[in-house]
């Protein structure tokens, strides 16, 4: 009975079973998902939208990922880490895939990084194009080799082949079971963007703008912006939005890798019932914050930069005392040396006033350059460190001045205490004079970078203007530190030997470091504003000692009317000063140079494609700085010879005029002026930033390393 009943029991399942095939011969969409992957980390198979395909159509297939709770997969950018899916198809001859239509993202946070990407499941669909030779009644084989990383506590790769069999018919038909899945993928797909795009970077910080009439707080409760490109971004930055009626700004923080001329990627806005919605972004990226650009967040700085105000002070501070060793303030020094011989038995309530005027002067001077630079990036200009000496005009004022200066020392001209115009007490300027003395150390200080200066300047400029103004007013008290300690210890000046008729030789012997530094400056006119510059540059010069010579003659006694008209040639050469420049401007520095060749972003990737090391040398006519280098160490022979040896490519940035292709790669590594020494490894690779001051084994030790590294 027992056994009857079994076979009874049998029959059942055994019917099911032959309907379940029936059903699934008649149904040919089971077959449209291929025999799954399957692991603890996820279950992946290859799906098709279709269930018959007709000739020359499309077919949309996707992979298909169910991950295991608390593991995640990877957006076209994987953020700081990770790896995107790949798939490689075998199709018959004349049927081509296309990308990946990839989903909007989502932001994962692991730990101190981001990751950009996807958890439970997701689609990742693309579309097949078909030729149409296909015979219809046949079936169409895909195969495809596919590849993906599933992440949790550690990152697994898997891989796995799959395949799909499909008929060919007359007219395609759609796949009830599996058109949910796609249409959920398209809603997912960010979608072209209506909206104005505009975007901007100063220093590390940087801003996407984005202006419709659909933008406003009551529909976006939510934005975050994917960068297309790896590195592009600090992943891990907050990105703080400003929204209101018909614009919305979005904060970012650059990351590492070189910012292109373009800001690509992703947004996702999401509403106040939290239904998120991508747009496809394309922002021209300009050489400042656009409008509206809110402060980042407190430490949302990138990696590698300096986070902090004080450490930014101190380093300005640092940077400024060791400004007073470099070679573009020596022309100072010959007034400061002057002005200290007179301190000699002075009362010390003297010494104590003269120091803080000189003190004042600096630090006013550093605020007044840090307003101006903050002033011309608000507006939209590529400004940075020393980018006043890319002016013809400015050049040539300098110039003259110190040609005044020259010409005081040397007695041709005496300047009264009320009008002092530099040379500060060499002349008995007064306190005025100090102040003066120390305001011009600073114009003529900025065509040099030293050491610690470089990182200041580039976390000040991504600060707000209080925090800027904060840097920029450290570095001016440590430029000041030296003569300003005499402010503390007046006593001091007791040291110093008692004036007599010895300072009047120190004078004129004192007048001939600033000759050459008109000179100096009249040969930086003419590599910036060319020949036509420099011819207007010395007869202003002429002009002006002119002025000297007649008013110092006049001081003599002459007539009120020789003193009245000796300042008519002085204001001749000021009224040519707007027409400076405007002649042709001269080849730039690397096409004079030999043994390099000019620098360009494109010109640095084709040559490590090829398998060769770059030395990028970015430089300016006016940076003292630079041309020392060059000659203690750059064109020594042990360094070309390394060079040669090696098959390094040498390249010259020329910033002389201010290049903004320049200026963006002196701000993606944290600098505001020149120079600026990249080496890059053979066969791709960031750069390894080499210090403001070189020497020769700096430089081959940097080329060491490289190499060692390069073989790694």
């Amino acid at each position: 009975y027992l056994m009857t009943m079994r076979r009874f029991a049998i029959l059942p399942a055994m019917l099911l079973a032959l309907v379940g095939a029936a059903f699934a011969s008649a149904h040919p969409a089971r077959a449209l998902e291929s025999r799954p992957a399957v692991s603890a980390q996820a279950e992946v198979r290859l799906v098709a939208e279709q269930d018959a395909v007709a000739p020359g159509t499309e077919l949309r297939v996707g992979l298909l990922l169910r991950l295991t709770p608390g593991w995640h997969t990877y957006w076209k950018n994987p953020g700081d880490a990770g790896a995107p899916a790949e798939i490689t198809f075998s199709l018959p001859d004349g049927a081509t895939a296309g990308p990946i239509a990839w989903p909007l993202p989502r932001r994962l946070p692991q730990g101190p990084l981001v990751a950009f990407g996807y958890t439970d499941e997701v689609l990742l669909p693309l579309t097949i194009s078909l030729p149409a030779g296909l015979a219809q009644g046949r079936s169409l084989p895909i195969e495809a080799a596919a590849s993906w990383l599933v992440c949790a506590e550690i990152c697994i790769p898997e891989e796995a082949n799959f395949r799909l069999e499909l008929p060919v018919a007359a007219a395609g038909r759609a796949d009830p079971a599996q058109t949910p899945r796609f249409a959920a993928a398209d809603a997912a797909r960010p979608r072209a963007s209506p909206f104005r795009a505009s975007a901007g970077f100063a220093g590390s910080q940087g801003g996407l703008r984005l202006e419709g009439s659909a933008l406003s707080p009551a529909s976006v409760a939510e934005a975050f912006f994917f960068p297309a490109g790896w590195g592009v971004l600090d992943n891990a930055a907050a990105q703080p939005a400003r929204i209101e009626d018909g614009a919305l700004v979005l904060a970012l923080a650059r990351g590492e890798a070189t910012m292109p001329g373009r800001l690509d990627g992703v947004l996702a806005l999401a509403d106040p019932n939290g239904r998120r919605v991508g747009f496809e972004i394309e922002a021209p990226i300009e050489a400042a914050l656009p409008a509206g650009t809110p402060a980042p967040a407190a430490g949302s700085a990138a990696p590698g930069r300096l986070a902090g105000l004080w450490q930014a002070v101190l380093f300005a501070a640092l940077g400024g005392l060791i400004l007073n060793l470099m070679p573009c303030v020596f022309p100072i020094l010959a007034m400061k040396a002057f002005a200290l011989a007179r301190m000699g038995g002075a009362e010390q309530r003297l010494v104590r006033a003269h120091a803080a005027s000189y003190t004042a002067g600096v630090v006013l001077g550093f605020l007044a350059v840090g307003g101006v630079l903050l002033a011309l990036r608000a507006g939209g200009a590529a400004a940075g460190w020393g980018v006043q000496f890319t002016e013809p005009a400015f050049l040539a004022a300098m110039a003259w001045l110190m040609l005044l200066i020259g010409l005081n020392l040397s007695g041709v001209f005496a300047v009264g205490r009320a009008v002092n115009a530099g040379a500060g007490l060499a002349a008995g300027g007064g306190h005025f004079g100090s102040f003066a003395t120390g305001a011009l150390a600073v114009a003529v200080a900025t065509p040099c970078t030293a050491p610690f200066m470089a990182a200041a300047l580039g976390a000040a400029l991504a600060m707000p203007p209080w925090q800027a103004l904060a840097v920029f007013a450290a570095l001016g008290l440590g430029m000041a530190a030296p003569y300003g300690l005499l402010g503390l210890f007046p006593g001091a000046a007791r040291l110093l030997p008692r004036p007599g008729a010895w300072m009047e030789r120190l004078k004129q012997g004192l007048a001939f470091p600033m000759y050459a530094a008109a000179a100096w400056l009249a040969w930086v006119l003419s590599q910036v504003g060319g020949p036509d510059a420099l011819a207007v540059g010395l007869g202003g010069a002429i002009a002006v000692a002119l002025s000297a010579a007649l008013y110092g003659v006049a001081q003599q006694g002459a007539s009120g009317w020789l003193r009245a008209g000796a300042i008519l040639p002085g204001l001749a050469a000021l009224a040519v000063l707007a027409g400076i420049g405007a002649g042709p401007a001269p080849p730039p520095l690397a096409a004079r140079a030999n043994g390099a060749e000019p620098w360009s972003a494109a010109r640095v990737a084709e040559l490590q494609a090829d398998g060769r090391f770059v030395f990028v040398n970015f430089t300016a006519a006016w940076c003292i700085t630079c041309k020392v280098n060059e000659q203690v160490a750059l064109n020594r022979e042990a360094v070309q010879a390394a060079f040669a040896r090696a098959n390094v490519a040498y390249l010259k940035g020329d910033w002389t005029r201010g290049d903004p292709a320049i200026g963006a790669v002196l701000r993606l590594h944290q600098r505001e002026g020149v120079p600026l020494y990249l080496l890059y490894p053979a066969g791709g690779g960031a750069a390894r930033v080499l210090p403001e001051i070189l020497t020769e084994g700096i430089v081959l030790e940097a080329l060491a390393a490289t190499r060692i590294a390069g073989v790694r």
